[in-house]
Parts: structure tokens; sequence; C-alpha cells
């Protein structure tokens, strides 16, 4: 498992653990945001017997190749990428180190040692500016509005390549704005909570006309874990005329919430109102994001449906443990 030091890929790890896998575990433990977080979820995966961790990073290709060739994957499960829309127009050679040359040397990990199944970590960015909502798997996804998103669409389509080329079973996720506890520090939920108990105003883009389909992290880990079971066969796409072993998934809530009653939310569980500063949209933001999740259903019988009160409610109660707050 690739970014198990992060959100969800140390969730997951941590799932399988407790079902009886063995993960070796792979993080590069940078410092896009507090490294003493990512320390602390390796904390929680260290006492499994199953547990192995190596520092290494996706770009270092003699690293990840040597890796490959001492280890026989059965499953790999990449999670690891620079994450970020916003970020992305601050440093883009980072998300083209990592999201493209990581990539790339994972697949070719892959290729090398036939593994089992791939599943990788896509994005909802991927849909960019499409109109048409819900958003469903077989969509065109050819107008990203962020370098992150564009480097997503990259992804799937080198992973489509491989799975054509080289018969390698793969699954993309399309994940939707993932929160809980453990989550990253750059994601807007974590910032309003963080500034509304320090008395901060928090800013609210696009003067709060957004919408986004939150999804709780144990639902995604739910998801991860069934498509990993379920190992994609020849045509598994089935909405194009593709012959690879390849899946594409949305997974998200499939009930998008306004920007504003998710502050309301906010506000709700912990007891303490907002301050708001209403801003434009930001640049490579959309307006909002709503999975289809039919072909989930259909092919692993899962969707998603954490309730977002109880998510939030979760996400507070750890946050105010986490920092004693």
């Amino acid at each position: 498992m690739t970014g198990v030091a992060g959100f969800i890929g140390s969730f997951v790890a941590r799932r399988l653990l407790d079902g009886g896998h063995q993960v070796y575990g792979i993080d590069n433990l940078n410092d896009y945001y507090d490294v003493s977080l990512k320390r602390d979820r390796l904390a929680r995966l260290t006492p499994h017997e199953g547990f192995t961790f190596e520092q290494l990073d996706l770009f270092d290709r003699d690293g990840m190749l040597a890796l490959f060739r001492r280890h026989r994957f059965q499953y790999v499960i990449h999670l690891a990428a620079q994450a970020g829309v916003r970020y992305s127009l601050e440093n883009p050679f980072a998300y083209a180190d990592s999201n493209l040359s990581g990539f790339l040397n994972v697949l070719e990990g892959c290729r090398l040692m036939e593994v089992e199944h791939l599943v990788f970590a896509s994005s909802s960015s991927v849909y960019g500016a499409n109109r048409k909502v819900p958003f469903a798997v077989d969509d065109r996804v050819d107008y990203p509005v962020s370098l992150y998103a564009a480097t997503k669409k990259a992804n799937e389509l080198m992973a489509h390549a491989y799975s054509n080329l080289y018969q390698i079973p793969t699954t993309g996720l399309r994940f939707f704005t993932v929160y809980g506890p453990w989550g990253r520090p750059d994601m807007a939920y974590f910032k309003f909570v963080e500034s509304i108990l320090r008395d901060r105003p928090i800013q609210v883009f696009n003067q709060g006309q957004m919408k986004r389909d939150f999804t709780y992290v144990d639902d995604v880990v739910e998801g991860v874990v069934r498509v990993m079971a379920h190992i994609p066969a020849a045509g598994a796409q089935t909405s194009s005329d593709s012959q690879a072993p390849y899946k594409i998934y949305n997974i998200g809530n499939h009930q998008p919430v306004e920007l504003l009653r998710f502050i309301q939310i906010i506000e709700s569980a912990l007891g303490k109102p907002a301050q708001t500063i209403m801003c434009p949209m930001q640049p490579g933001d959309v307006p909002a994001t709503y999975a289809d999740v039919s072909d989930l259903i259909a092919d692993v019988g899962f969707a998603p449906s954490t309730p977002l009160e109880v998510g939030i409610g979760q996400f507070v109660a750890w946050y105010r443990d986490y920092y004693g707050a």
C-alpha cells in the first residue's frame, strides 16, 4: 500500500490488518502538512504483527522497482499522491513527480511482478467543468480545471494503457470529498473546526454557493476493501469498447450538501457559531460535486451512507481529543 501514513491509507491499512491481511506500507512522510500527524497514524498500525513500513518516495525509481522485486505482492493499493487543488497552483512540479512519474513506477512494478489486482485512487476532480449531475463514470472528463485534476485523469489513462497492454486487473476509485477523524489539515472541514474553536473567521468561497458530496472515511474504507476483492475481468468497463480488465468507480455519499448547510452542521457539533468572510470562487474549484454510485452498488453491493451530522460529530470528537481543544 502506498500512502499508508495518509488519511485514507491509514484507515484502509488498519481495516486490512484487522481482517488478517499482511500489509507492506510505504510513504515518503513529506511535509505538505504536519508530519507528526502522519507518524501518529502510523503508530496506530505498528502494533499489528502483519504490518511492515518503509519510508520510500514514489519518485525513487530504483527504490520502487527494488521494492517490487523483493516482495511478491498479491494486491497493490495505490493511495499516495500529492494532494490538494490549490497547492497545485503553487508547486506544480510536485504533482508531476508524485502523481505522474511516481504512478508510472507503481505501474512498472505491477507489470514486472504480475500482481493480481491494482486498486488506485483517482478523484472526483476529474469531472472538472462538467455540468451534468450526478457525475457518472461514463461521463466525458476532458476538461480539468486544475493541474491536480489533470494528473488524476492522466493516472486513469496510464492505468488503462498498462491494463490493456499487460492484462493487469486494475480498478480506479474516484473519491468524493473524504472527511473524518485523523483527516488532512488542508481540508475545509478541518480548517473550519480549527478556526471556529480559535475564534478566527473562516473563508466561504463563491459566497457559499457550492455543494459537495461529503463522504465519511469509514464508507470509503468499506468501498476500497470490497473493490479490492472484486477483480475486474476483460471488458469490465462496459460503457466502452475496451477489452482491458479495467474498471472505474465513484465512491461518494451521493447526497451533495450546500456549503452553508455544511457550516451549520459544524457549528452545531461545536456548539459555537462561525465568523464568516464571503469570498469569490477560488481558481481550480468547481461549484458542485455529486456521485452516481450505481456501478458500485451493482458490482459490490455497497454505497456510502453515513449522514454528515454523524461524520462531523465523529471528527469534532476526535479533534477535541487529539488537540486538547
